[in-house]
């Protein structure tokens, strides 16, 4: 009886067991998939007068209508002491507070991206904070830690803890220049890790992303992400990148390579992987749209889960505001039906 009481015990244990596992499994295969929008003009848009309309006509809440077209996250960039231009400046800690409050209270998840910059920092141009331009690197590090630690925090302690936290703009050449471009990669990856320690003091279950443009281009981003690897870099998401248009080619030409080096990130680097930036030209809808879905689609085929999201440059940054080509958003200030591929 009591052999009997001892194996009907463990036969139980180990019912419970796996039980308790295909839960925890299930509930890890819940998250959803992201899918959202880069929308740092929206405030000044508004503020400006600039009116959003649905495809009925009547005038709606731009992130609603971009939730009501499948989107589920906001991203956000910080500059470090911005002008008020409307185009180049603005997005300071105070404002993207602000615009991050209001997006979670959509139910939105949250994106903080930081560019290190006063004003735009991508692969042409990665300078210093003028309030920063004469420190030195010991200086720099500490610049860059309690930057970003407070952004963060702050955003913690208003209430909302992001999702994700981007360390670097399109770094593909570094950051902080010259101290933290590529040609110092010493340097670079201390600048890297000093962020990555930053957000984790705050909450180590933010997500740190290092981004790099040109998301079809393996070459690149083994380059890169080879020396950080050498460097000790911490991270865990890869983020790219991906505009057909600035290397003047069809998606479709590219897409198979995109592919390839969504997939080899994924397994070189044992790490997730996500489309932080993607856009198409707002006057070629169809193609805009078949460039989303196969967008979509190839970060859904990474292996293992490892393809996390998709996110449009600002979709909602009007020609007419903007002077932007890229984004997905018709004259009538309506939202184009490109933004449909995100539905599916």
């Amino acid at each position: 009886m009591r052999k009997l009481n001892f194996y009907t015990f463990l036969f139980l244990s180990l019912l419970m067991l796996n039980f308790s596992l295909s839960f925890a499994q299930k509930k890890q295969k819940e998250v959803p998939f992201t899918k959202g929008a880069d929308v740092g003009w929206l405030p000044q848009m508004e503020a400006t007068g600039y009116k959003f309309y649905d495809s009925d006509g009547n005038e709606k809440d731009c992130l609603q209508l971009l939730k009501d077209r499948g989107m589920n996250s906001i991203r956000l960039r910080v500059f470090v002491h911005p002008n008020d231009d409307k185009a180049s400046g603005h997005c300071s800690k105070e404002e993207t507070i602000t615009m991050a409050l209001r997006a979670q209270k959509m139910g939105m998840r949250v994106m903080i991206n930081f560019h290190y910059s006063d004003s735009w920092a991508d692969p042409a141009k990665q300078n210093k904070p003028a309030a920063w331009a004469n420190h030195t690197f010991p200086e720099l590090l500490k610049d860059v830690y309690n930057h970003t630690f407070d952004v963060i925090n702050s955003l913690k302690k208003a209430g909302v803890t992001p999702e994700w936290v981007q360390i670097g703009n399109e770094i593909p050449g570094g950051m902080l220049w010259p101290d933290g471009s590529t040609n110092n990669w010493v340097q670079l990856g201390q600048l890297l890790n000093k962020g990555y320690d930053a957000v984790k003091k705050v909450d180590q279950k933010i997500k740190v992303i290092v981004h790099v443009d040109e998301g079809n281009n393996n070459s690149k981003f083994r380059t890169f992400f080879d020396n950080a690897t050498a460097q000790k870099v911490r991270y865990d998401v890869i983020g790219l990148s991906y505009y057909p248009y600035w290397i003047k080619k069809d998606y479709s030409e590219t897409i198979a390579d995109l592919q390839f080096n969504l997939n080899d990130m994924a397994s070189r680097y044992g790490k997730e992987v996500m489309i932080v930036e993607v856009g198409g030209e707002d006057d070629k809808i169809q193609n805009t749209y078949e460039l989303l879905a196969a967008t979509i689609k190839a970060v859904k085929n990474v292996p293992n889960n490892k393809g996390i999201g998709v996110l449009y440059w600002e979709p909602q940054g009007a020609r007419s505001w903007s002077h932007y080509a890229l984004s997905a958003w018709l004259p009538d200030g309506k939202p184009s039906p490109a933004l449909d591929a995100f539905k599916e």
